[in-house]
């Protein structure tokens, strides 16, 4: 009898601990609401002609961004999320208003990051609201992506502007493959699938190590497809882990295998997640340094935004293996964030999550709250909730 009451007792601790993990989803989206109506504020006060969606906070004030910066879905992708959340129709009103100063973007040939800008607004207003004119957004916006692939070498190219490259892939463009394939399923247009499904795996042949950490940019050969060189644009070194690009494969190669089906990314994923988990240079709070090989660290600044994205790939690695290790990891992150890391409720202009990394070497928001960290902690919010994937995807 004994025995089986101190089994009871062990049983209903282990209860409460993992219950005492989770955050309140519901109280966050509250939190959410408040300060993304405090935001809305402010940008109705100073936004003026081109500048549409705001992005960090900038010598103590809201700074916007024009339509064409590689951030400007993550906002409307936010209120998307607080309509799917609350059903509010404010929030939908509000979501489309800003979605739709996107619009102008789906003809932009000079971006890789339309999947970005485009999918995180319109994707998330066509799931939601079937809207056939978002619909031909994304068709328009993948057509536009699959102009900056060549079948030499294979991959779509980052930038033109950086003279220091040939043809670039960087990690982060990993993220812009969820258009296509959505294209791709809308159309019955296998051409979108298949850029995709190449460019992912020329970067999972060429971009990581053997630890499985990432490089930040691949430089290429567009004559013969051959690697130039390994290097870093935003990281500390060349061969450093930058934090948020680690992040990005996590998340990008998960979403790749919910897309084919092919386990050498789920394999890739979980390596990745067994990088960014288990490496001794991760704090206790799970919230990682901007660069997980920065010799200040622990004077390092940490990345928010890295956490954000990494809790919201690992809820869907969960998923795929039908691991709870990886859920519990993504709790644990949310849990940091929700307790540590949080704005000032009705403060800091409306932003959810303070002390993310931009850009260490241009130095250029350091410590600062930053727009999609915000999405992604939304994101992986309404992924916490049991179910949710299982559901939409």
């Amino acid at each position: 009898m004994q025995k089986f009451f101190i089994i009871v007792v062990l049983i209903v601790v282990s209860c409460l601990k993992a219950k005492s993990q989770k955050v309140n989803v519901k109280d966050e989206f509250q939190f959410a609401q408040g300060q993304l109506s405090l935001m809305l504020n402010e940008i109705d006060q100073i936004s003026a002609g081109k500048l549409v969606s705001p992005r960090t906070i900038e010598n103590g004030r809201l700074k916007m961004t024009d339509a064409g910066n590689w951030t400007s879905g993550f906002f409307p992708g936010m209120l998307w999320y607080l309509y799917e959340f609350t059903g509010d129709d404010r929030w939908k009103i509000e979501a489309q208003r800003f979605t739709n100063y996107l619009k102008g973007q789906q003809y932009n040939k000079g971006t890789h990051d339309l999947g970005f800008m485009i999918y995180g607004s319109f994707g998330h207003g066509y799931k939601l609201t079937n809207d056939s004119s978002y619909r031909t957004v994304l068709v328009n916006a993948a057509k536009s992506l699959s102009t900056r692939f060549h079948q030499v070498p294979g991959l779509i190219q980052s930038w033109e502007h950086l003279p220091q490259f040939t043809y670039p892939v960087i990690i982060d463009n990993m993220m812009n493959l969820e258009l296509l394939f959505e294209a791709s399923k809308i159309t019955g247009d296998s051409s979108f699938y298949k850029i995709a499904v190449k460019h992912a795996d020329l970067t999972l042949k060429n971009a990581f190590r053997k630890d499985y950490s990432s490089y930040h940019v691949i430089d290429y050969d567009p004559k013969d497809g051959s690697v130039i060189k390994k290097t870093t644009h935003q990281g500390f070194a060349d061969e450093s882990s930058w934090a948020r690009g680690q992040a990005w494969g996590l998340y990008g190669f998960t979403m790749c295998f919910r897309e084919t089906g092919d386990t050498a990314y789920l394999n890739l994923a979980r390596h990745i997640a067994k990088f960014i988990l288990n490496n001794p240079k991760i704090p206790k709070d799970m919230v990682p340094y901007w660069d997980y090989d920065d010799p200040a660290i622990p004077l390092s600044p940490k990345d928010v935004s890295a956490a954000a994205i990494t809790a919201s790939a690992l809820f869907e690695l969960a998923v795929h293996t039908q691991d709870d290790y990886y859920k519990q990891k993504a709790q644990q992150i949310l849990k940091s964030l929700s307790k540590r890391y949080k704005a000032n409720k009705n403060e800091d202009k409306g932003f959810l999550l303070l002390h993310s990394t931009g850009h260490k070497p241009y130095n250029s928001e350091i410590d600062a709250p930053i727009i999609y960290a915000d999405y992604y902690y939304l994101e992986a919010l309404i992924r916490s909730q049991d179910n949710h994937l299982k559901e939409r995807y």
